[in-house]
């Protein structure tokens, strides 16, 4: 019995490993729930390349399976909304294989959830270049968390000057290549909008309800009873 339990186990459990490596993930895993980015277009669309956000505005998830290599760009020199002199960062190639730049800054910058310039190692360089590809895995699957689409400081921003209306931060672009055409992701962040505090007026008036009239059944309970016998002296 043990033995062919055993055997129902483990293929389930393989599954589950096998999902849990399915997509490789470059990001720290933070969200910011006061945050949330939202892709509204993709230049250009090809058939078996997808693109999401995750966590709100933590991460972007890339799924290639097209056929063709895909390429996403580095963190901008230049105040451009779409700009590759950042150099290339990572791809996935037509075979599926994941691979980062370990000469690209943003490869440094994107392990922290705020951008740390401070301590990028000196081959690191601005340009990307040279190059030096890093095979992470085979899956065709990347996430990595840019900086590009959240907000990089823990303060509130200036715009948000009623943090219970939604507000619209600012517009985001990732660079990015398919094959050999140059695109984009755009997409908008936005402060969420937060609940205003209520008194719970209604909760209270009703658990005021609640005891009154459990005092008055009480009452009503020891009148219908009567006085209590005397108590026997002992």
């Amino acid at each position: 019995m043990a033995r062919r339990l055993l055997l129902l186990l483990v293929p389930a459990l393989l599954t589950l490993v096998a999902g849990a490596h399915a997509a490789v993930s470059q990001a720290p895993d933070i969200t910011d729930t006061h945050y949330s980015s939202v892709l509204v277009g993709v230049r250009p669309v090809v058939k078996g390349v997808s693109w999401r956000v995750i966590d709100l505005n933590d991460e972007i998830e890339l799924i290639n399976h097209s056929g063709q290599a895909v390429t996403v760009y580095g963190y901008s020199r230049s105040p451009a909304n779409v700009a590759y002199d950042g150099g290339p960062y990572a791809q996935i190639l037509p075979d599926g294989t994941v691979q980062v730049n370990e000469a690209s800054q943003a490869y440094y910058l994107n392990q922290s959830f705020f951008a740390d310039y401070a301590n990028l190692p000196p081959t690191a360089t601005a340009s990307g270049y040279p190059l030096d590809w890093v095979t992470l895995a085979r899956t065709g699957e990347f996430l990595w968390h840019d900086h590009r689409i959240h907000f990089t400081s823990p303060a509130t921003p200036a715009v948000v000057t009623n943090v219970h209306r939604r507000t619209l931060i600012f517009d985001w672009y990732v660079p990015i290549q398919v094959g050999s055409t140059r695109g984009y992701l755009a997409g908008k962040l936005y402060w969420n909008a937060e609940k205003s505090f209520s008194f719970p007026i209604a909760a209270i008036i009703a658990l005021i309800v609640v005891v009154l009239g459990g005092a008055a059944l009480v009452i009503v309970v020891r009148r219908r009873r009567g006085p209590a016998p005397p108590r026997e002296a002992w």
